[in-house]
């Protein structure tokens, strides 16, 4: 059997967060697309509605709305998507803030320092841990896919978000390492310059991109589609798989201006 015929098994459930935009859209679509059954999560009611919609499959997807920034909605996710699908083996954590160029290190004001790290981190390693404590008790292996930032290891401007991803990146490798005996993979996926959900790029940062173009939301989906199914990857863990079209060759920001 061609394992990129049927990367994931007939009992394979998804949870997506962020899914009503940009990369955590189209790999939600790309699941339910490759057989699975997904819950789509996101703050925003319209846009999840709107990508459960219109995937390949709506009889397949179930979105979800809430604020992962709450600790009381997050826990109200997970039992709200064990309920509808069981145990769930494929998670990725998608979701994170908007942010705003203004928001350097002297003008970044407490609370939205505060909802950075609890949307990507408080909410990453909460989930990540419990749908881990899921599968070890149910003696199941697993995948888990955290979209992390080439700004994890190079400064962003941007202070909140810069160091939510590598705090995030960091998790990825404790739980790999952690869970790894219980069958239970964990990895980054690393954009570059993709122009989707709050990132809206200067069209002259292409020049920086070895491939000559911005990325799209649908440039990562087939390999976070790979990177999730254990028959294509396997034996890949507390892994940070960059898809960028060569932009972390560069370092293109400059210092802010303040």
């Amino acid at each position: 059997m061609n394992p990129f015929d049927n990367p994931f098994a007939a009992d394979d459930r998804a949870l997506v967060t962020g899914a009503g935009n940009g990369i955590g859209r189209a790999i939600a679509r790309a699941l339910v697309a490759a057989g699975v059954q997904t819950v789509f999560a996101d703050v925003n009611a319209e846009k999840v509605q709107h990508a459960v919609a219109t995937c390949a499959d709506p009889q397949s997807a179930t979105c979800w709305v809430g604020d992962l920034a709450q600790p009381q909605e997050c826990q109200r996710l997970l039992d709200d998507a064990q309920s509808r699908l069981g145990t769930i083996t494929r998670f990725v954590h998608a979701a994170a803030p908007p942010r705003r160029e203004a928001d350097h290190a002297l003008a970044v004001d407490d609370a939205t320092w505060t909802r950075m790290r609890a949307v990507n981190l408080d909410a990453g390693f909460f989930l990540g841990r419990e749908i881990a404590r899921g599968l070890i008790k149910a003696g199941r292996p697993g995948a888990m896919l955290y979209l992390t930032s080439l700004h994890a290891h190079t400064p962003r401007n941007l202070p909140h978000y810069s160091t939510a991803k590598a705090g995030l990146a960091m998790l990825v490798r404790e739980f790999a390492k952690t869970f790894g005996a219980h069958g239970i993979r964990v990895n980054a996926l690393v954009p570059g310059a993709i122009v989707a959900g709050g990132f809206v790029a200067d069209p002259a940062l292409k020049r920086f991109v070895p491939l000559g173009r911005l990325g799209e939301s649908d440039d990562l989906a087939p390999m976070a589609i790979a990177v999730l199914s254990d028959r294509i990857a396997g034996y890949v863990s507390g892994a940070d798989i960059v898809v960028d079209g060569g932009l972390a060759l560069t370092n293109w920001f400059e210092a802010p201006d303040i």
